[in-house]
């Protein structure tokens, strides 16, 4: 963004955002220099950085299509961030004109600028909302005239989890989005790991998160986000595949073995169905 530019109430352009950051790492504009040093930093700390973002930008766009194809008509992107190529509502609509999403963000510049992305694009809306507060995410007046509780959603929390540290009770607040769903909903989830990695790079990326808004990030190992799919039925990522947890470039890949890079190994992902 230009200096000239006007910033809009509500968003602070010294703290950093998760949603801006990712934004800058994509390759997108919307993003402000403290969104720009912290990018820089982690690519720094671990330099296959934007094959880690692709990675986990593929499964969110190719689990939102299986879902699409399997009948799922509702979606509620949490935790959208901003608005780039091949966005949730692209990938949906392309087989389910009809579908609804849903996008869902703390950062108010992402409903800025996905409402107006959105403009005439029927089925679709934003808003500002904290993952944190399912009571008031799920009931927004926007959620509540866009989305049919009685029947499935997809609830889709992509490198969510790990802005939530262990006394928010990141599980927790899963079962309880769950437990608003109907059977037959989704689960979409991607989280980073400290798996296969360096203590140096993680305690690194640690603090650079620190004075982010999300005031931290916190990967945890695969047992940990295992936790989050407990009474739920995940989906096999790929054909032959076991049905659990795979790297984030696995998922729904033709060639599972080519996509098992190594930014794709800095988090594990799956797609779980509630069973009834």
């Amino acid at each position: 963004m230009s200096n000239n530019e006007q910033i809009p109430p509500g968003v602070d352009p010294t703290v950093p955002s998760p949603a801006r950051i990712y934004d800058y790492i994509l390759g997108g504009t919307a993003n402000y220099e403290a969104d720009r040093e912290v990018a820089e930093g982690l690519r720094k700390a671990m330099p296959e950085m934007v094959d880690t973002a692709w990675a986990n930008r593929g499964f969110l766009q190719r689990s939102v299509r299986w879902l699409a194809e399997h009948g799922v008509r509702q979606f509620i992107d949490v935790g959208a961030g901003l608005p780039t190529g091949n966005n949730t509502h692209d990938a949906v609509q392309a087989v389910a004109p009809d579908a609804r999403i849903l996008y869902a963000d703390n950062d108010p510049l992402v409903e800025i600028h996905a409402t107006a992305l959105l403009d005439g694009v029927p089925g679709t809306a934003a808003i500002t909302a904290d993952f944190r507060d399912p009571d008031g995410l799920l009931g927004h007046a926007k959620t509540r005239s866009l989305i049919d509780f009685t029947r499935p959603v997809a609830l889709l929390l992509v490198t969510v989890p790990h802005f939530v540290p262990d006394e928010d009770d990141p599980w927790g607040l899963v079962r309880r989005y769950m437990d608003r769903l109907v059977p037959g909903s989704y689960l979409v989830l991607s989280s980073v790991t400290t798996d296969r990695q360096m203590d140096e790079k993680v305690d690194d990326i640690r603090g650079l998160f620190t004075r982010s808004s999300a005031g931290g990030v916190h990967p945890r190992p695969r047992a940990e986000l295992e936790r989050f799919f407990t009474g739920l039925e995940i989906v096999p990522p790929y054909e032959g595949a076991p049905a659990e947890l795979c790297y984030f470039g696995e998922w729904g890949a033709e060639d599972p073995e080519a996509a098992d890079s190594d930014g794709s190994r800095w988090g594990y992902c799956a797609v779980a169905r509630k069973p009834g």
